[in-house]
């Protein structure tokens, strides 16, 4: 069954064509126009969607080799993300369901992060863990079988990337913060500053980063601005390190509370190198298997969507033409 994905819950826009299991194509779009303003604009992100989409589309039929009539399905992000950047994706997706004639079904954006282990890695089954780990999410999930799930801790204020974009900004290293917080890091000390972690009440598999984050401000302020620009390797290292030990220490946790020997990793900053060696060392030394996508499919993109969609579309499970956006969408 060819499925076409579509993605625009925030400033990617992605397209993308699976075929059964095989992943044709996967095309993203990157806006840099927020660059400037440290962060996202939703007003910006929603309106370069309108411009940006069908192109995408286009590029993501024709590098799969197929046209849009031989498209059977169509899925589509409708939550959570941005009320405006929803509503172009999910207006394409119906719009073209209804021309052509086909079935469309709406996608959890978090469940089309977790389907992106699929996609690189076909052979896993449930039950397992996966960590969900981006600017606007972290969260702890348990997969009990393909479309059933238990979400098992969340984050309770800022998400971990949404901290990386925030300190990143404060050491003046730019935006997005994770890539070049990973980048200076690699420079610096994580044991010349001592940041705090915040494990919450015993046995909560929850998150908290806005305190690590504070910590940091206080930190810089401390030093002083020119101080500051001199040690920012090590302040870096340090929050990076406080931020991977959390992660790592609350996702080996709900392993070993769920006793599952399998654990997967999702989202944009799951590519962060020190995550991924940190967390496979560690659950490797309890006999669990880790695994994480690729660095295009740990990103917003249409792929993730695809694969998600084709495995209900093939049960028939479509979605009514009435389907809504929904910002706040998540795991029940």
């Amino acid at each position: 069954m060819i499925i076409l994905g579509i993605e625009t819950s925030c400033d990617d826009t992605g397209a993308a064509v699976v075929d059964g299991l095989h992943l044709r194509s996967n095309v993203i779009s990157t806006q840099r126009v927020h660059r400037r303003f440290g962060g996202i604009v939703p007003e910006l992100a929603s309106r370069s969607h309108v411009r940006l989409v069908m192109p995408v589309i286009r590029e993501a039929l024709d590098q799969a080799g197929c046209t849009v009539n031989d498209v059977q399905g169509i899925a589509v992000t409708y939550g959570p993300g941005l009320a405006g950047s929803l509503l172009v994706g999910l207006s394409v997706a119906k719009g073209l369901s209804l021309a052509r004639g086909i079935p469309f079904v709406g996608i959890n954006h978090l469940e089309g992060h977790i389907w992106a282990n699929a996609l690189a890695h076909p052979d896993m089954e449930p039950p397992f863990v996966v960590l969900i780990v981006s600017g606007g999410h972290t969260q702890l999930v348990l997969v009990r079988s393909w479309g059933d799930y238990r979400l098992l801790g969340r984050t309770r204020d800022d998400a971990a990337g949404e901290a990386f974009d925030k300190v990143g900004k404060l050491l003046e290293l730019g935006y997005p913060g994770g890539p070049v917080i990973e980048k200076t890091a690699s420079a610096g000390d994580p044991g010349a500053v001592t940041f705090p972690r915040a494990f919450l009440e015993e046995g909560s598999l929850d998150f908290s980063f806005s305190g690590v984050k504070t910590a940091v401000l206080n930190h810089v302020r401390a030093l002083g601005v020119e101080e500051a620009r001199k040690r920012q390797a090590d302040i870096a290292a340090a929050f990076q390190d406080a931020v991977v030990d959390v992660l790592v220490r609350k996702t080996l946790a709900a392993a070993a509370g769920t006793r599952v020997r399998l654990v997967c990793l999702a989202g944009g900053v799951a590519v962060n190198r020190t995550l991924q060696e940190r967390m496979a060392r560690r659950l490797s030394e309890q006999g669990i298997r880790v695994v994480f996508p690729p660095e295009a499919l740990c990103a917003d993109n249409g792929g993730m969507v695809a694969r998600a969609g084709a495995f209900y579309l093939s049960q028939g499970r479509g979605s009514d033409p009435d389907l809504a956006p929904c910002p706040s969408l998540n795991f029940q």
